[in-house]
């Protein structure tokens, strides 16, 4: 059943419920970044796997004054320490058994064989324990984790060389309009293609495949044939979503037997977005062709396909306080675009559907409910998908 004109909430989450997880595939944990994690990422081994010195200086056993009978490197296992000995000791390498404590270098003093201390450890001081940080076994990371740069040094850290990943989506965009052209300065009654050179860069965070853009002309036909022949799972077009003389996308999705999910949604800009889903699976998300209307669309639909594919819950927005007032319709949420410092977003003045200015001087997005906010207000907020 087609939802029509729900509530932006609504259709968030009803985009968040029409996708399933992607197949799972199993990549070296380098490859891994920026993907997600399909199942815990777990300890292999304990870390520190040993007792380790936090500092350079001595290991020593007991209390002083200590005869020194050696230095141990990273890398090299050190003789056990009997009573009133020491041995040198680097940063990070393996404390020996009998060590009470690391005396560091700059609290110390050797002279002929023997350790005198200026100011004497106390018991365990300066030695990092085995499985401080974890122990073998132990779940680090839930499923549905975005692998980071530190994610994959922390597999490395406990033994694993390649993570269960759920593998990201192909992506394809279809740009429809005669009047768009893609060089130059375009001649009167043309416009540039301004979506077609960045909307499937939105979705690189989440290592989509791209498969290209391509431009459609205004015929039922050719909107036809373009949706027939994409073979991405998710499909971006831009315009041809409301009812004019040549908007031909309800037809053509229409012709080639799609399910209608959401038609419509009560949030400006974007009120004409639709999300429809092939007879094959993959699905289509109608952006209307105005730039930052478009942006709305692909925060609205995009974002929660793209997070329930990957196995990720759809997160609470956080929130922060709106430093002038937004208008709003009585009826619809606004998204204004905005640019936060601490707890404070100041809304753009090119807040128009068909501009682009104020959303590339933004970083977020507020959520303004129906009938607007006051300076001050606290709203919602969305970090932009760049």
């Amino acid at each position: 059943m087609t939802l029509h004109e729900p509530s932006w909430d609504d259709a968030r989450a009803a985009a968040h419920r029409a996708a399933s997880r992607r197949p799972v595939r199993e990549l070296p944990i380098v490859d891994a970044i920026g993907h997600t994690l399909a199942s815990p990422l777990s300890a292999r081994i304990g870390v520190p796997a040993f007792d380790t010195s936090m500092m350079d200086g001595w290991a020593v056993a007991d209390t002083g004054p200590w005869r020194v009978i050696g230095r141990v490197l990273a890398g090299s296992l050190p003789p056990a320490l009997a009573a009133g000995e020491a041995i040198g000791i680097a940063t990070g390498a393996a404390v020996p058994a009998g060590a009470s404590a690391v005396l560091r270098r700059e609290w110390g003093t050797e002279a002929e064989g023997t350790l005198r201390a200026d100011r004497a450890p106390s018991d365990g001081e300066d030695i990092r324990r085995a499985g401080d940080e974890a122990t073998a076994g132990d779940a680090l990371l839930p499923a549905g984790t975005r692998v980071t740069p530190p994610v994959v040094g922390l597999a490395a850290l406990v033994g694993l060389d390649t993570l269960l990943v759920h593998e990201p989506p192909s992506v394809e965009a279809l740009v429809l309009g005669d009047e768009v052209v893609t060089s130059g300065i375009p001649t009167p009654g043309h416009v540039r293609d301004a979506l077609g050179v960045q909307v499937l860069a939105w979705s690189a965070p989440w290592r989509c495949a791209q498969r290209g853009v391509r431009h459609v002309a205004d015929t039922l036909d050719a909107h036809i044939e373009a949706l027939r022949t994409t073979t991405a799972d998710l499909v971006f077009t831009t315009g041809g979503t409301a009812r004019g003389p040549v908007d031909h996308m309800h037809a053509a999705l229409e012709a080639l037997g799609a399910t209608l999910l959401v038609d419509e949604v009560r949030v400006r800009p974007g009120h004409p977005m639709l999300l429809a889903q092939l007879p094959d699976g993959r699905f289509v998300i109608g952006l209307p062709g105005n730039p930052l209307a478009a942006v709305a669309g692909f925060l609205t639909f995009a974002e929660p396909l793209l997070q329930a594919m990957a196995g990720v819950a759809l997160p609470d927005a956080g929130t922060c306080r709106t430093t002038a007032a937004i208008a709003a319709p009585g009826t619809d949420v606004r998204l204004m675009p905005a640019r936060r410092q601490g707890d404070e977003a100041t809304p753009t003045e090119f807040w128009g559907s068909a501009m682009l200015r104020g959303i590339a001087q933004s970083d977020c997005m507020l959520v303004t409910q129906p009938g607007g906010a006051a300076a001050g207000d606290r709203l919602r907020v969305l970090p932009l998908p760049w």
